[in-house]
């Protein structure tokens, strides 16, 4: 029986839907578009950030710092990055209406301005429980993540069904013992929750 669902942020629930604002800040600092988002989300300050070594704001002054651009412009420029990016309203509505049948939870890699952001947009309520790497020093694939998240939820891993939109997150879930999905669009993500709980009654 499937008691819990839980669900990746970015790239899910958080999808960059407007990709011009990284454009124009790729060409106005020089860079390639692949290089900007690997500088971004796979760089050493990255990795630390997402580990909640360092801040995310130290992460972004970092950048200003290898970009030569001037510190005080790192809040501008994260705000930049992030332009483009569209929360989800109904895949949250979704979640929303799986309580109090099934408990919700999140598991993110993000730096530790995620549960500003998660307040800021009212995302809080939706989840029994909130793991985000940079508050717990574990990043995904690591298991020991989803088994965090698994004990705070007190459940056992295959009464658990787990959404990102990365493989190698999606395949660590699986080899958890998890029922995982690959998101690639709200609607056959949405299909394939439904058929699993439907499946599992």
């Amino acid at each position: 029986m499937i008691r819990a669902v839980l669900f990746d942020l970015g790239g899910v629930l958080l999808r960059t839907e407007f990709e011009a604002p990284r454009q124009y800040l790729a060409e106005r600092l020089g860079l390639e578009f692949e290089e900007l988002l690997r500088q971004v989300f796979d760089s050493p300050s990255a990795r630390r950030a997402s580990l909640g070594e360092i801040t995310a704001a130290a992460h972004w002054a970092e950048l200003a710092r290898r970009w030569h651009r001037p510190a005080e412009e790192a809040a501008f420029l994260s705000e930049q990055f992030f332009a483009g990016d569209v929360l989800d309203r109904e895949l949250v509505d979704f979640i929303r209406s799986l309580r109090p049948q099934f408990k919700t939870g999140l598991i993110s890699n993000a730096w530790d301005d995620l549960r500003q952001y998660l307040r800021q947009m009212r995302l809080e309520d939706a989840f029994d429980v909130i793991v985000i790497s940079a508050e717990v020093g574990l990043v995904k694939p690591d298991a020991r993540i989803y088994q965090l998240a698994l004990e705070r939820l007190q459940v056992q891993p295959y009464e658990a069904i787990f959404v990102d939109d990365s493989p190698p997150n999606v395949q660590a879930a699986r080899e958890l013992g998890m029922w995982a999905i690959q998101f690639t669009d709200r609607h056959q993500t949405l299909h394939n929750l439904q058929r699993i709980l439907d499946g599992m009654k």
